[in-house]
């Protein structure tokens, strides 16, 4: 990486495209192939029980950062599936309580129609009575 003026800012700074994929070595022989394996395969690895080509002070580094990630990760997770359980949970209660408020105003639907009902009887057997009473 350069400035404007052409000069060099940091001699050990790069760009690296990495295709771990194609990577496939059995077994660690270089700080590259270390740091391959490293990415390639760090999140099944167990970090109390660390393989051999693990055990230097960077990896161990590395190992705990992704760990400190991963326990991130999870607690993100743990939070969106409580948040999404609360919104189902929100989501269902809402539906319950229109289902009830649905099914109380039908009921007092029926009670009023019931009560129309009762009163058009009431209203023919009065009218009944009136004509029994004039013939």
């Amino acid at each position: 990486m350069r400035d404007e003026q052409g000069q060099t800012l940091a001699p050990h700074v790069g760009i690296w495209l990495l295709e771990l994929k194609k990577f496939n070595a059995n077994q660690v022989e270089t700080e590259d192939q270390r740091w391959l394996k490293f990415f390639k395969d760090g999140e099944r690895l167990n970090d109390e029980a660390l393989p051999d080509w693990m055990i230097t002070q960077e990896m161990k580094q590395a190992m705990s950062t992704l760990s400190t990630f991963s326990e991130k990760d999870q607690q993100y997770y743990q939070y969106q599936a409580r948040q999404e359980y609360l919104r189902e949970q929100r989501t269902i209660q809402s539906e319950l309580e229109l289902a009830n408020k649905r099914e109380e105003a039908a009921r007092n639907r029926e009670e009023a129609a019931n009560k129309r009902e009762a009163l058009a009887l009431a209203e023919i057997e009065r009218l009944k009575a009136l004509l029994a009473q004039k013939e």
